[in-house]
């Protein structure tokens, strides 16, 4: 099965280093935040990717095809598209490079790769900027398992702020921040059906709206619950937060 990631977002809250390069290659650590997702799918077995690319989409061309031009082998090259293999001592997968426009919505970068590859299957999508030690088998298991025609990770974000409860003017409750919340969220990590994508009628819907909507009125958009580590690359802060586990060795989305 393949794995889609949207690579086309900005990267406008992560200060100087967001501003220069596409989101998905701001580092976290050593490496991109991209190549962290694309090892955690990797070792579980799933190897072909499709990034479809948007904003400073030559930042992820160049970071594949010249930094790490000992360990591909170009198998297409086109205008927009370039198809590669990758090959290290850790991981090995099948990369395609699609240029999916800049402006495009994630819904329409979806189609219009989908469509340029001439695809007829169901496969997985996530996000450029999320990381989390979901278990992709399970996660495609519960889908096929429940008939759904479009399923997401459910996740539980952590608060960024104290939350009160108020009675007449005074506080009656406080819960600090950096606690779970009792709500879940789209956490991404999706596996999509064939037939969903001929929900997405034009290169600007957005994926979170149209789609998804139109199959949570059927009954066919299910959830798969994670309970495990879950963090997306939103803000500086996240970033500091994702440095400071790495320099204390700390890897929760590694499987």
């Amino acid at each position: 099965m393949k794995v889609f990631i949207l690579c086309g977002g900005l990267g406008t809250r992560l200060d100087y280093e967001g501003r220069l390069k596409a989101k998905p290659m701001v580092k976290i650590g050593s490496d991109p935040i991209l190549m962290h997702i694309v090892k955690n799918f990797s070792v579980q077995k799933y190897n072909e990717f499709i990034f479809c690319l948007g904003h400073k989409s030559n930042t992820i061309i160049n970071f594949f095809v010249k930094a790490n031009k000992k360990r591909i082998k170009i198998i297409i090259k086109k205008k927009d598209y370039i198809k590669f293999s990758y090959s290290s001592k850790k991981i090995k997968f099948v990369g395609n490079l699609i240029f999916t426009g800049k402006n495009t919505g994630t819904g329409g970068r979806i189609l219009k790769a989908y469509k340029y590859l001439n695809l007829n299957e169901d496969f997985l999508m996530t996000y450029g900027d999320g990381l989390s030690n979901v278990r992709i088998n399970k996660l495609v298991k519960f889908h096929y398992k429940n008939k759904s025609m479009i399923t997401l990770t459910a996740v539980r974000p952590k608060q960024r702020y104290g939350v009160l409860k108020i009675k007449k003017k005074k506080v009656v409750y406080f819960d600090n921040k950096n606690k779970k919340t009792d709500i879940f969220i789209n956490g991404g990590f999706f596996v999509i059906s064939k037939e969903a994508v001929s929900k997405i009628k034009s290169n600007q819907i957005y994926w979170e709206k149209e789609p998804l909507s139109y199959f949570l009125k059927l009954k066919k958009l299910y959830a798969f619950k994670h309970e495990g580590f879950w963090k997306s690359l939103d803000t500086l802060k996240d970033k500091n937060d994702f440095d400071e586990m790495i320099r204390k060795n700390i890897k929760p989305w590694i499987i």
